[in-house]
């Protein structure tokens, strides 16, 4: 009788979750929820209480949004059926049942699903660069608008700098268990159409390849803050990332009128509606 054969050891890649690898590296539920909380309150003196996170993905920010508050509710909307199973499987099911009372999920396109009047839209890590003309991009701005309560804030972040428009390069940031690879594949520099995918590289030598894809116009501020004035929002403000004693960015994002020429650059573009302070 011939010898079992031993099972092939399986890869970590193989076995990797790639909506848990992309929330643990890449997504700060916590930080946005607090930025969201501070932009909206200097700006109406008040405490923002509904919060609709368009592109939601796994609906991370809208859980945290809830979460200990009674007086708060979140409206996760995005197109992607699976991200959101995941989301109601991993972020929602974690809440108390009088959180998990208090978010919805949307499937639908972000232009066209109606939710109550929120007081904070958020459009995060760079999703609504899927909107690849004036056109289609001032639509999305005028739908988010008419989602927003009479006093709101739209939140919206933006990357930039020469680094940020390379082709063939990539960055590696390094976590215990893993490796989160930004890599930037093409930019066109007449469309400004970019190509960039998310890798995740393991110890034992496997990768996850193209975990998350991306195809994108990559907008400057300038076209930004324009279109969100053409939709009718009141004002679009700036809040620019400063930089540590090694010139890196700290993390820290203050409304500023202008920038310093930095290589790859981190900023907000807040779309305001409604007679806001300063």
């Amino acid at each position: 009788m011939g010898k079992k054969k031993k099972s092939k050891k399986k890869s970590k890649a193989s076995k990797a979750d790639r909506y848990a690898l992309y929330l643990h590296s890449v997504q700060a539920p916590s930080y946005d929820v607090k930025f969201f909380r501070r932009v909206y309150k200097s700006y109406f003196d008040e405490k923002p209480k509904i919060l609709r996170e368009d592109f939601c993905g796994t609906a991370a920010v809208c859980c945290h949004w809830v979460k200990g508050r009674p007086d708060c509710f979140g409206y996760g909307v995005d197109l992607d059926p699976e991200p959101l199973f995941w989301g109601e499987e991993h972020n929602l099911k974690a809440l108390k049942a009088a959180d998990r009372a208090r978010v919805h999920f949307i499937q639908g396109d972000v232009r066209t699903a109606v939710t109550p009047k929120a007081d904070v839209v958020a459009a995060q890590n760079f999703s609504y660069c899927t909107f690849k003309t004036r056109d289609a991009l001032r639509e999305y701005f005028r739908a988010a608008l008419s989602q927003l309560a009479d006093r709101g804030v739209l939140v919206l972040d933006l990357f930039g700098g020469y680094e940020s428009i390379e082709d063939n390069r990539e960055d590696v940031v390094e976590y215990d268990e893993f490796d989160y690879v930004w890599e930037q594949a093409k930019f066109d520099p007449i469309t400004h159409d970019s190509e960039f995918h998310i890798h995740f590289r393991f110890a034992d030598g496997s990768e996850l390849q193209r975990a998350f894809s991306y195809h994108w116009r990559l907008w400057t501020i300038p076209e930004v803050r324009e279109l969100l004035l053409e939709a009718g929002f009141d004002r679009a403000d700036v809040y620019w990332e400063g930089t540590d004693e090694d010139g890196d960015g700290d993390g820290v994002f203050r409304r500023q009128e202008q920038g310093e020429s930095d290589p790859a650059w981190n900023a907000y573009v807040i779309g305001i509606k409604g007679p806001a302070k300063g």
